[in-house]
């Protein structure tokens, strides 16, 4: 029997709001990432690799390095490395594979054309065809993007993933001669707030925020040592045991993703989010789009169909917190400290 080698998403214990900001994006990626700051030994890393088993697997052309869908002609296969594929599509015989859903990490050294690909120029030049080499955004597409230490990337490299991210494509440019791919994913960035911040700049592109700390209630610490110790003796006996929670999250999130679309907004919760946002003091109207965004998918996650104030408290606790101004050194505040903010500005 095979084993399966990441702990399972729902048996990880507390940190109820790390693992909310990831299903939401999950459900709708539109909401641009999430940030998961906090010290180390948390479950950050856990989760974000454990996400993609909850994750219905996706069909894509056999062999394509852009993991696009089998159907149809893409703009980018005209240039894409793998011949075989790139002729099969010519024809409309592209071989369907299932795939799980890429989870992707960006090691904190890499090159741009690591993360956004290169074009062969010495191929451009000598035969006039272009040819191009994906990198780690192509293999991220329909999928997971998890940044690590993101803070210690370069701000050039976090421009492009922040990029990519919200315009659902990379584009890689060299000597005059373009070419861009899809590149849509759920961008998961972790840090630690003690080894240095992100600029604020940078801050702001993710759509959501979440704090996340050692746990301090001793009873959930012995859950957390016992089942980390029944998953290391034997993961698939451990496995097993929480797939029927994991079954009824994947039928949670096959629900959010159907609801969303039937989802409505009244006016007057528009409007509360607009006094909200004015109220902390937040730049600009990204914040806004995200909270509108947060809350229709929590609505729909919950499988209601109109948006409540709750919903846009609970999404504002992770949507604003990053976004509030500070003074130089000021750490950003916790979703609870933000709720006690927005309620003295009510």
């Amino acid at each position: 029997m095979l084993s399966h080698r990441e702990y399972p998403f729902a048996g990880i214990v507390g940190q109820e709001n790390m693992k909310l900001a990831l299903i939401l994006n999950v459900i709708n990626p539109s909401i641009s990432g999430v940030l998961i700051r906090g010290e180390k030994g948390t479950g950050k890393s856990t989760a974000v690799r454990a996400l993609a088993d909850i994750l219905p697997e996706i069909e894509m052309a056999h062999g394509c390095p852009l993991n696009l869908p089998p159907e149809g002609q893409h703009e980018c296969c005209g240039i894409c490395p793998n011949t075989r594929c790139r002729e099969a599509g010519s024809r409309g015989e592209r071989e369907k594979t299932l795939k799980k859903v890429p989870v992707q990490e960006l090691p904190v050294g890499s090159t741009e054309d690591r993360v956004a690909g290169s074009l062969d120029i010495e191929q451009a030049l000598k035969t006039g065809e272009k040819r191009f080499e994906p990198g780690i955004l192509a293999a991220a597409h329909r999928g997971i993007l998890y940044v690590d230490e993101v803070n210690l990337l370069d701000d050039h490299i976090v421009d492009i993933l922040l990029d990519s991210a919200a315009m659902g494509k990379n584009t890689v440019e060299r000597e005059g001669i373009s070419f861009s791919h899809p590149a849509r994913f759920v961008l998961v960035g972790t840090m630690n707030p003690e080894e240095g911040e992100l600029r604020p700049q940078l801050l702001d592109r993710f759509g959501l925020c979440v704090q996340v700390e050692g746990i301090q209630s001793p009873k959930e610490r012995v859950e957390v040592m016992q089942r980390r110790a029944e998953f290391d003796q034997d993961p698939e006996a451990f496995w097993q045991s929480w797939q029927d929670s994991t079954r009824s999250l994947q039928a949670a999130i096959g629900q959010g993703k159907a609801q969303y679309s039937k989802v409505t907004v009244d006016d007057e919760i528009l409007l509360a989010i607009a006094e909200l946002c004015i109220a902390m003091g937040v730049d600009g109207h990204r914040a806004d789009i995200v909270t509108l965004k947060a809350a229709k998918t929590l609505c729909a996650y919950e499988g209601r169909d109109r948006v409540t104030r709750r919903d846009v408290d609970r999404a504002a606790e992770m949507v604003l917190p990053h976004r509030l101004r500070r003074q130089p050194f000021e750490e950003i505040i916790s979703g609870s400290q933000m709720r006690k903010v927005a309620d003295e500005c009510n």
